[in-house]
C-alpha cells in the first residue's frame, strides 16, 4: 500500500482540510452514481471527496472507492471513506470519517497504524469536547442549517454554535456540514470553519461541475476576506 497523500496525512495542519468537501452519496434520489458525482466534484475543483455509501453492498462500495481513489489522485484531491476504515484501507484512501455510532477513533487509530487520517462527526458541544481527547485529525460539526440530504436526529445547530465549536476545537480544524449552499457559505466561513461539506448543493445540481466551481470560488473569496489584512 502506498503512503497517504502528504497533503492529507495524519497530524496535518488545518490547511490540509480547508476548502470544499463534496460527499459522493449513493442515495437513489440522485441522478448520478457516486463515482460520477466524485468526478464532477474533482473537475470543479473540490478539495476533498468523501464516499458515503449507505445503501450499497461492500463489494459495490469497494469498487466505487477504488475508482474514486484513482480519479481523486489524478486530480490531486483528497479522498475520504465514510464510516468504514476497512474499505478506506482497501481502497488506499487518505482518511476515514467516523460517525458517533461507528467504532471509536482510538480503536481505529490502532488498527490503521498511521495509514489513514481520521475525521469525526460531532453534533453537540459534549461530543466536541469528547473529540478533543480523541486521536483524530479534524472534526465535522452539524447540521449547521436544516438539511434533507441525510437523516439526522439533530436540529439545525446554527452559526453561533459553530463559532463556539471552532474555539473549543482549536487548533484542530472544523469542517461544517448540513444545509450549506452558495447563499450561506460566506457565513459558515466567517464563523471560523476551515472547510465546508456539501451533498445536494453539488450532487443535486443540474450541472454538478459548474456548481462545484461556483462554491469553490465563493469559498476562496470568503476565506480571503476572513484573513487579516496588513
Amino acid at each position: 500500500m502506498t503512503e497517504p497523500d502528504s497533503s492529507l496525512a495524519a497530524g496535518g495542519r488545518a490547511e490540509r482540510w480547508s476548502g470544499l468537501h463534496v460527499l459522493a452519496d449513493d442515495d437513489p434520489r440522485w441522478s448520478l452514481d457516486p463515482v460520477a458525482q466524485g468526478e464532477a466534484a474533482c473537475r470543479g475543483g473540490a478539495r476533498v471527496v468523501q464516499l458515503r455509501a449507505k445503501h450499497a453492498t461492500d463489494r459495490v462500495a469497494l469498487g466505487w472507492a477504488q475508482r474514486l481513489r484513482a480519479i481523486t489522485r489524478a486530480h490531486g484531491v483528497g479522498f475520504v471513506v465514510n464510516d468504514r476504515f476497512d474499505l478506506a484501507l482497501a481502497a488506499d484512501a487518505d482518511a476515514v470519517h467516523l460517525g458517533q455510532t461507528d467504532l471509536p477513533p482510538d480503536r481505529v487509530a490502532r488498527a490503521v497504524d498511521g495509514r489513514l487520517a481520521i475525521g469525526r462527526s460531532t453534533h453537540t458541544l459534549e461530543q466536541v469536547r469528547t473529540a478533543s481527547s480523541e486521536p483524530i485529525d479534524y472534526l465535522a460539526f452539524g447540521p449547521i442549517f436544516g438539511t434533507r440530504s441525510k437523516d439526522s436526529e439533530y436540529s439545525a445547530r446554527g452559526l453561533a454554535l459553530l463559532g463556539e465549536v471552532v474555539s473549543i476545537s482549536a487548533p484542530r480544524p472544523v469542517v461544517a456540514i448540513g444545509g450549506i449552499a452558495l447563499l450561506n457559505l460566506d457565513d459558515v466561513i466567517r464563523a471560523g470553519a476551515c472547510g465546508a461539506a456539501v451533498i445536494s448543493a453539488v450532487v443535486g445540481a443540474h450541472d454538478p461541475v459548474a456548481a462545484t466551481r461556483e462554491l469553490v470560488a465563493r469559498f476562496g473569496r470568503a476565506a480571503a476576506d476572513r484573513r487579516p489584512h496588513a
